[in-house]
């Protein structure tokens, strides 16, 4: 009898790992994916973009579950203005030489009335990891996008000392914005 109880726990345990439902599926970005910032010195608006990040994307819109993690690459930073660009990199800025990335990670979402998403994560720039949410659009489909935007304050994080944490001349609010097109992970 235990012998016949034991074959039976034993061919059933394969079965129900087979049918119990599946995580959510992991995604990288794939061409036409941006991760762009805006922002405005002495009243003039710039807008500029990240070239280089790499993402890992899990989430499942139906329970709003998941995870990211996305690297970026602060030396692929540009606003098409030469002085601009060298400045951002530069030790008053991003210090890219001496810190070359940021990362944004999230395991917690929250489902807004309105369909969109809220990822509660932190933000590590310069050796400091702070809350900023990411409200973002999921749009579902074979290949998801990610639409979403955050307001990252420069401040917290040591972007723009010196002669540069003036806000009457440059504000702390920076907008961030991305649009993933995501692709399943090999």
């Amino acid at each position: 009898m235990r012998f016949l109880l034991a074959l039976t726990l034993a061919l059933a345990a394969p079965l129900a790992l087979a049918t119990s439902p599946p995580g959510p599926v992991r995604y990288s970005h794939a061409a036409g994916s941006t991760l762009g910032f805006a922002s405005s010195y002495d009243g003039e608006t710039f807008d500029g973009r990240f070239a280089q990040f790499t993402t890992d994307i899990a989430f499942d819109p139906a329970s709003a579950a998941g995870r990211f993690d996305v690297v970026i690459q602060l030396a692929s930073a540009g606003t098409e203005n030469d002085e601009r660009d060298e400045t951002l990199l530069g030790a008053e800025f991003f210090n890219a030489s001496v810190m070359p990335q940021a990362r944004y990670q999230a395991t917690a979402f929250r489902k807004l009335a309105d369909g969109r998403f809220v990822a509660d994560g932190t933000l590590t720039l310069r050796g400091i990891t702070k809350p900023v949410p990411l409200t973002f659009r999921w749009t579902a489909g074979a290949t998801p996008k990610l639409e979403g935007a955050a307001t990252v304050k420069r401040l917290e994080f040591g972007i723009g000392t010196g002669d540069w944490d003036d806000t009457e001349v440059m504000p702390d609010a920076v907008s961030v914005t991305t649009t993933l097109v995501l692709q399943p992970k090999p």
